[in-house]
């Protein structure tokens, strides 16, 4: 060390970093030494040497830190020396905590004594430098706590010194120093707390808003190592040093704070973490409720940056507001709290925003404390209102940078945090919390809880839970129906259709009557035409709940017509539900629509479904069908006629499909329809068998359809060759087999555009993944190329698909000599072959 003083003067002068570097290395080096009295114990004959040893030692060490301050005189320089020995002047070893004291104030002396300087930044990390040697002011060695007290007498002074630079005036150093320690002073080692709360009420003059938050941080960081490690005793008055040092400073200086509470906030958050001593952790979160007391609202900014899921550390600090005295206005907090639930999790410029996920964290903490329930009664209906909206804002939203390391989980992976079910749990909370038990069960059983955090069944789950709580009879429906009102016109897409799921269940209570009819029957009714399908299902719903009192069952049904009408082209399982509401309104339906039109209508609106891709959507638009079929009513108009002939090819195909739920459905429906027209068809169009090896019973109903239906059969090809192209391959095969025995049956009927089109739909089908459709293709081919050649069809000139008899035929007992249209075998060898060739690609 001797020679890096010697070093320290010569060109060039180090860096900053290098110079932290160097005094990082020898401080370690010295201070990690064991006491001497240790040493000495080891090896009492050179007790004396090591005592020497040691001394020099430590002046060289303190030879070397002077040097590198002289090189370098600036607020930055000085920092860079004092930094590293903060951290020791936390030891657990009393003779490391004294080697540190003891650097600080040499290197403060050194300050003070060889440089008349003026820094215009004021004092390098006044704060935390204060912080550290206050707590050591309550160390439970004596001579610890003397020395530390002599350092902050010599840091006045060098302060005082500054100020008075400022306004030129010529002062005497060692007079001023020798003042301060008496005004100071004297050290106390009874109450070492009366020098602590002197200490801090003598340099408010020297301390702002960064100053201030770095004397609280240092004094956490005198919490961190708890009364088990420095004794039971030592360990108390560390705990006291740290509570008297954080409640004097923001008793006297708590408006300073104030611009930096977030970071105030922060430094709690991350010293929690080190801190495992309970009665330590109370000290810890003392500045959370005292701030809270004067500056809720920003402490509750604050608190709603920590990171999220909310680990053990930031719910105690959300706890803290309230359990603490002094404890904030919980009514003012929970208002607080609901405003930010209003806020969209997206920002005006699509940036992602955690505020209301982290508000909706924060007010489950909250509710752990039984003695605010009184007060979250007051907003109950608006915090579920809010909170439901939000579930459906965080539906597959993602909030990169919000994730917390979570330390407190035994897991090696936790689980992955998913926002929308993180909202959902605190909406289970508030509602158990509010009593609410029967209800939750209820969305339990129902699967409400997973509808809720799902895109298309979110208006499901708030159905559901709004359906319970009117069964329930929950005390707090009134003011919800109240303060829905209002909200149905408010916000965006996802707010109106939670608040319109909501509104449409209270529409069952006896209080709806005293809301006047432009918000209930109007409302049910704009929303018919509205452009969101989810819109137009809900609103159905609550016009069918209308319906129900008989003073509105007229209107409603004068609306029936255009409650079918907005079902065209929506999906699926939003039909289905919206067909099953609109059954309740045809059970009381008067003649006035005896002639079937909006029967057909609904017809039409279901018939799509058919070939949908989920079975309970099948299933049920099919049984639907069949049960509207029941509906009509004689004579038989031409539009009802031909809507039922247009659901012959579907219902055969789908019952094809080898799903035995679906097919019973089908063979049901089919009956009904043909009960209705009159119609024979063969026996074996009831059956669920499959086709297979059964070609001629395929061709006695197609032969059945062209007879009895001429007219329509170009249609019957349409439909069974735009069932070739459905991504089910029971479908595709279905249709292939239906196509070989139709097309034969229309004879002239075909068009040569027709018959391009049918060779093409089963040249494509002759290339499919699925082997059964590439057979059936092939033999649907075969079986109309036989047919064309037989019965010496008109085909398209030219067309090679079909050979000519005339000059490819001769007689020939061999069969290879036949035309292709009588090698039958070939066309299924080449088909398999297509299907082989296109597995390898």
């Amino acid at each position: 060390m001797e020679t890096l003083t010697q070093l320290s003067h010569k060109q060039p002068v180090l860096g900053l970093r290098e110079r932290s570097e160097l005094v990082n290395a020898c401080v370690k080096s010295v201070f990690s030494l064991p006491s001497v009295q240790a040493m000495q114990e080891k090896d009492e004959a050179k007790a004396e040497a090591i005592q020497i040893l040691y001394h020099q030692t430590l002046d060289a060490l303190q030879t070397l830190l002077n040097a590198l301050f002289i090189e370098d005189p600036t607020p930055v320089g000085l920092k860079s020396i004092l930094e590293p020995l903060g951290p020791w002047m936390y030891s657990e070893k009393a003779h490391e905590r004294a080697r540190a004291v003891n650097s600080n104030v040499s290197v403060l002396n050194h300050t003070l004594l060889t440089l008349p300087f003026f820094m215009s930044s004021g004092f390098p990390a006044l704060g935390l430098l204060l912080g550290r040697l206050i707590l050591r002011i309550g160390d439970p060695d004596e001579e610890i706590g003397r020395e530390a007290l002599d350092g902050i007498t010599i840091l006045y002074t060098i302060l005082e010194l500054q100020k008075r630079a400022r306004d030129k005036e010529q002062t005497n150093k060692m007079d001023l120093y020798e003042t301060n320690k008496r005004f100071l002073g004297p050290y106390n080692p009874v109450s070492p707390c009366q020098n602590i709360l002197r200490v801090i009420s003598e340099f408010g003059d020297f301390l702002g808003p960064q100053q201030v938050k770095d004397l609280l941080l240092a004094a956490l960081e005198g919490l961190k190592g708890g009364s088990e490690a420095l004794g039971k005793d030592s360990g108390e008055m560390m705990q006291l040093a740290s509570e008297v040092t954080l409640s004097s400073v923001l008793e006297w200086y708590r408006n300073r704070a104030l611009e930096v509470i977030p970071e105030i906030m922060q430094g709690i958050y991350v010293q929690l973490s080190h801190i495992q001593e309970p009665r330590a952790r109370e000290v810890a979160l003392l500045p959370v409720s005292l701030l809270a007391s004067s500056f809720m609202t920003e402490v509750v900014v604050a608190l709603l940056m920590c990171p999220l899921p909310l680990d053990s550390n930031g719910a105690e600090m959300w706890r803290q507001l309230i359990l603490r005295k002094p404890s904030c206005d919980v009514r003012n907090l929970l208002d607080l709290l609901l405003t930010s639930l209003k806020e969209k999790p997206v920002t005006k410029k699509g940036r992602a925003s955690i505020v209301p996920l982290a508000a909706a964290s924060g007010l489950c903490e909250l509710l752990s404390v039984n003695s605010c329930m009184g007060r979250v009664r007051r907003i109950y209906p608006q915090l579920l209102l809010a909170l439901l909206i939000q579930v459906h804002y965080h539906i597959g939203l993602n909030l990169p940078g919000c994730m917390a390391s979570r330390k407190d989980t035994k897991d090696a992976q936790p689980p992955a945090f998913v926002p929308v079910r993180w909202v959902v749990k605190v909406v289970k909370t508030l509602l158990l919390k509010m009593g609410c038990s029967y209800e939750a069960t209820f969305l339990e059983d129902q699967g409400g809880w997973d509808f809720l955090g799902q895109a298309e069944n979110h208006h499901r789950g708030v159905s559901l839970l709004a359906r319970a709580m009117v069964h329930y009879s929950c005390q707090e429906l009134c003011r919800i129906l109240y303060l829905l009102i209002p909200l149905l016109e408010r916000g965006d897409e996802k707010h109106k259709i939670t608040a319109t799921a909501f509104f449409v269940e209270l529409l069952q209570m006896e209080q709806v009557r005293r809301i006047p009819e432009e918000y209930s029957l109007g409302r049910m009714a704009e929303g018919l035409s509205h452009r969101d399908p989810i819109m137009k299902v809900l609103s159905i719903r609550g016009l069918v709940i209308l319906a129900r009192r008989s003073e509105k069952t007229a209107k409603v049904q004068a609306l029936l017509p255009s409650m079918v009408k907005g079902l065209q082209s929506v999906d699926g399982q939003l039909v289905v539900e919206a067909i099953h509401n609109l059954k309740t309104i045809f059970k009381g339906q008067d003649r006035k629509f005896s002639d079937g039109l909006v029967y057909v209508e609904m017809l039409q609106v279901l018939l799509p479904h058919f070939s949908d891709s989920r079975e309970d959507v099948r299933c049920s638009c099919i049984n639907l069908y069949g049960k509207v079929v029941q509906k009509l009513q004689s004579p038989c108009t031409p539009a009802m006629e031909e809507q039922l002939i247009g659901t012959l090819v579907p219902l055969l195909l789908v019952m094809q499909e080898g799903n035995a739920k679906v097919s019973q459905k089908c063979v049901k429906t089919l009956f009904r329809c043909s009960c209705f027209m009159g119609w024979e068809l063969p026996k074996r169009a009831y059956s669920r068998k499959s086709w297979d090896n059964h070609q001629q019973t395929v061709a006695k109903i197609c032969k059945y359809l062209v007879n009895t239906h001429r007219d329509s059969a170009s249609k019957f090809l349409s439909q069974s060759l735009e069932y070739a192209k459905n991504s089910r391959a029971s479908l595709r095969k279905s249709s292939a087999m239906f196509i070989g025995s139709l097309v034969p049956c229309m004879e002239s009927i075909m068009t040569e555009d027709c018959l391009n089109e049918v060779k093409a739909a089963l040249e494509n089908l002759r290339h499919d993944l699925e082997a059964s459709v590439c057979i059936c293709a092939a033999q649907a081919q075969d079986h109309i190329l036989a047919s064309c050649w037989r019965n010496s069809w008109p085909l398209p000139h030219g067309d090679s698909w079909v050979c000519d008899p005339a000059t490819t035929h001769r007689w020939s007992p061999s069969c290879e000599n036949l035309p292709t249209s009588h090698q039958r075998r070939s066309w299924i060898m080449q088909a398999l072959g297509s299907w082989k060739m296109s597995l390898k690609q």
